[in-house]
């Protein structure tokens, strides 16, 4: 492809942030030198704000001034605790409790018109009778088309109380008249289990995008849908999952490990260690499993690779994973808004601690990607720096390291096809599955009798389609860009975007991984059985 133009003392930071909410008396006819006499900090705080909100010359959003205080302190910590404002708190809250309450769709505003692109199987809005394609012109009367509304805007019109009714007016093609339908609202998943299907006839595969409260029923669910099918072995694919609760982590790896084992430990300031250990609830204790890990697999992601290889279960593919070895806990400020404070450091069993250091500062610790790069680690196992006073040794003899993520049993490169930075912010800008929608719209016809399974095996992206993503992108998106090199890539996305929008559940990634070098390298170990347990 050819362009043409990710120290203040504890005590007091914490104890600042709770006093910034709990407020105190102040007699605004104190002189300014001493109005801070209090030896409290905390109370310093809260009269310099309160002093505002009463005397400044102008009126001041003291609100602002709490949230940009909260972040200050917190800048100075580490750079995992973070404070999440009211305005955020609903969408993160439901995005780790996986679910939400709503009508369940996916929809794409086209032609200033809210457009179905599909249903969620089995959701309120399939049982009610909308497809992909539709497009609501109202919600109870409200009109939904023609007006300056963010797709945030419109997703609040379509929520509400659970087991509550909407009705929505849909344009259909073929269809004269509007159609009306009443749609319970109810719960929908926000799902966290990707994909779940067979790579060979006895090896599975599970791809999980974060660790939510959800997270373990599902990866229960399609691990034994697996078994049924025959799997022996499993990869589990964890490449770019940021994380999420502790638990959840703890409770996948036990489905592999045997009773007993260690999977790890947590240290507070204090010294105090909790330890969690492996129980015999584990279903796949016998099978071998694959753990798929890339430069952002991070936290959950890399305690579950971490557990598994410190007990010699199990083989770690692909590149060293983030190195995040804080643990946080959430803390409601009584406003809406909370901070999740780091509160521990986690441990693998063997003692390593993955955190790799933040004594820079945050921004060059979420720089350290950039850093990655230019050393050239994420293409040559050689260039991964370790430090011999981080060494540690498994039961079995194997040697590990610590000091800064996981470095996996097998190295595999970075694809630098698939994983070309353009294609990837197309793809996350939503480009390729806008383009993918319009080009579906003009004739959903020709996909009615395709099996998701012929579509895999057979559909072929041609080039023309290629051509005019480049001119859709250039005219529409105000770019100026060429593909050349990466055409056979373009055509793979633009396939995974339509499987998505044709058949759902887990058909973008079994399109995108024919081919993934690191599913390869899988299938190939697992061909040649090269690693045991």
């Amino acid at each position: 492809m050819k362009l043409k133009t990710k120290y203040l003392p504890l005590l007091l930071g914490a104890a600042i942030a709770v006093g910034i909410f709990i407020g105190g008396s102040l007699d605004f006819n104190d002189k300014s030198d001493s109005l801070f006499t209090s030896n409290s900090k905390k109370d310093k705080l809260n009269r310099l704000i309160d002093y505002i909100d009463h005397d400044y010359v102008e009126d001041v959003n003291t609100d602002s001034i709490v949230d940009v205080t909260v972040n200050g302190i917190l800048d100075n910590l580490d750079p995992h605790s973070v404070y999440i404002s009211k305005e955020d708190m609903q969408s993160v809250t439901e995005n780790m409790k996986g679910d939400f309450v709503g009508i369940g769709i996916s929809f794409y505003t086209f032609k200033d018109t809210i457009t179905v692109i599909r249903a969620i199987e089995n959701g309120p809005s399939e049982r009610a009778g909308l497809k992909g394609g539709d497009r609501i012109i109202t919600a109870d009367g409200d009109s939904l088309f023609g007006r300056d509304l963010t797709n945030g805007d419109l997703a609040k019109k379509l929520k509400g109380k659970k087991n509550t009714d909407v009705t929505l007016e849909v344009v259909r093609k073929g269809e004269e008249k509007p159609l009306k339908f009443k749609v319970t609202r109810g719960d929908i998943p926000i799902v966290s289990v990707d994909a779940s299907y067979m790579l060979t006839e006895s090896l599975g595969y599970i791809k999980i995008n974060r660790f939510a409260e959800s997270t373990y029923k599902e990866f229960k669910k399609a691990l034994t849908k697996l078994e049924k099918a025959g799997a022996t072995e499993v990869a589990l694919d964890l490449r770019g999952n940021p994380g999420g609760f502790l638990g959840i982590a703890e409770r996948i790896v036990d489905e592999f490990l045997e009773d007993d084992k260690l999977i790890l430990f947590t240290k507070n300031k204090r010294g105090e260690i909790e330890e969690s250990f492996a129980t015999r609830k584990g279903s796949f204790e016998k099978g071998h499993v694959y753990v798929l890990i890339d430069e952002n697999s991070a936290s959950a992601s890399e305690i579950v690779a971490g557990a598994l290889q410190d007990n010699d279960k199990g083989t770690i593919v692909g590149r060293r994973s983030y190195g995040k070895g804080l643990v946080q806990r959430e803390m409601q400020l009584g406003d809406g808004s909370a901070v999740r404070l780091t509160v521990s450091r986690y441990y693998t069993p063997t003692g390593r601690s993955i955190q790799r250091s933040y004594k820079k500062g945050n921004s060059d610790y979420f720089d350290d990607y950039y850093s990655r790069i230019n050393s050239g680690e994420l293409l040559d196992p050689e260039k991964i720096e370790i430090a011999d006073s981080l060494k540690f040794t498994t039961p079995k003899g194997k040697v590990v390291y610590g000091g800064g993520g996981i470095i996996p049993d097998v190295f595999v490169p970075l694809d630098e096809g698939m994983q070309n930075e353009t294609i990837t912010y197309l793809q996350r800008r939503g480009f390729v599955g806008n383009f993918t929608f319009e080009q579906l719209e003009k004739d959903r016809t020709v996909f009615e009798d395709i099996s998701k399974e012929d579509f895999l095996i057979n559909y072929e992206i041609e080039d023309e389609v290629v051509l005019d993503f480049q001119d859709y992108l250039n005219e529409k998106r105000n770019t100026n860009i060429v593909f050349i090199t990466y055409k056979e890539e373009v055509k793979q996305y633009l396939k995974a975007a339509l499987a998505d929008q044709l058949f759902g559940y887990g058909a973008y990634e079994e399109v995108l991984n024919q081919g993934d070098i690191m599913i390869n390298e899988v299938i190939n170990l697992s061909l040649n059985k090269e690693f045991t347990d």
